[in-house]
């Protein structure tokens, strides 16, 4: 199959409408580096709440943006992230590196560098003001992949990483997550042979953390069987996944109107049911 479009510029399209619900006190975006690889500095852009204190203890959501691995921007997740922020969660959208369009072979790259990220913020917990305890992980498309990745799937870890520091989140937020690369299924053909090893379907466990997942029923990646498959799985194996479809969407939805809006409302009650949040969202659905 072919790589999955950069939607940035959609989703960029679609801020205004959702910006304008948001509070405007929010503090300036904090950039901070969380790893060097390659003589590049890879970094996360930190949006954080209005009253946020170092000493804070406060939920978290990482999020990965989608391209295919092979493109793709953090702006991606700016609103969601920003909007968390006004809900009193810290938003942090992960930079990581990208595979080329025409070089073949698995994102072992975009793999470790997501699970670097998991572990830093984790090891950095007390100066960035989170509950290291409460940390989740989210994407869109190969992002999802990558959220998913970080979760479920063992290995691929940098070995400049501390592996003392887990790099599982403890819950997951995923966006017509490409999160089963098996025969037939969308990555296949770059994974190849070795598909197991990246494929977070493919590693489902009781220990699996809880998930929510939207998916469009007009997807032309991501069939309606594959996201059934794996809610059934992690059901079987007692883990929690709650699944929201959208009638008429197809792939990379999420970015704009009425469903930027819709998905994260019911981010919002997903991480209240958690204890995470506490009152009703503060968003409106849009008008029909």
């Amino acid at each position: 199959m072919n790589p999955l479009p950069n939607v940035a510029l959609c989703l960029l399209l679609a801020a205004p409408s959702l910006a304008a619900d948001l509070p405007l006190a929010l503090p300036p975006t904090e950039t901070l580096v969380y790893k060097r690889a390659a003589d590049r500095e890879l970094k996360l852009f930190i949006e954080k709440p209005a009253a946020w204190q170092a000493s804070d203890q406060r939920p978290a959501l990482l999020f990965f943006f989608g391209g295919g691995w092979v493109g793709g921007s953090p702006a991606q997740f700016l609103p969601q992230s920003r909007y968390l922020a006004s809900r009193g969660i810290i938003g942090i959208r992960v930079e990581y590196r990208t595979l080329s369009p025409s070089e073949p072979g698995p994102p072992t790259i975009c793999c470790a560098d997501a699970k670097s990220a998991l572990r830093w913020v984790r090891g950095h917990a007390a100066t960035l003001g989170l509950d290291p305890q409460r940390l989740a992980a989210g994407g869109g498309s190969a992002g999802g992949h990558l959220a998913a990745f970080t979760a479920l799937v063992p290995g691929l870890d940098d070995p400049q990483d501390d592996l003392a520091l887990s790099c599982r989140p403890n819950a997951l937020v995923l966006f017509n997550p490409v999160f089963d690369n098996g025969p037939g299924q969308w990555g296949h053909d770059r994974l190849g042979s070795r598909y197991q090893a990246f494929s977070p379907a493919h590693h489902i466990s009781p220990q699996a953390p809880p998930t929510l997942v939207f998916l469009g029923d007009q997807d032309p990646l991501i069939p309606l069987t594959t996201l059934q498959r794996f809610q059934s799985n992690m059901q079987a194996a007692g883990a929690r996944c709650q699944t929201h479809i959208f009638s008429g969407a197809a792939h990379g939805f999420f970015n704009r109107e009425p469903y930027l809006t819709l998905t994260l409302i019911q981010t919002d009650r997903f991480l209240a049911s958690l204890g995470w949040l506490t009152g009703d969202p503060t968003l409106q659905p849009p008008p029909p």
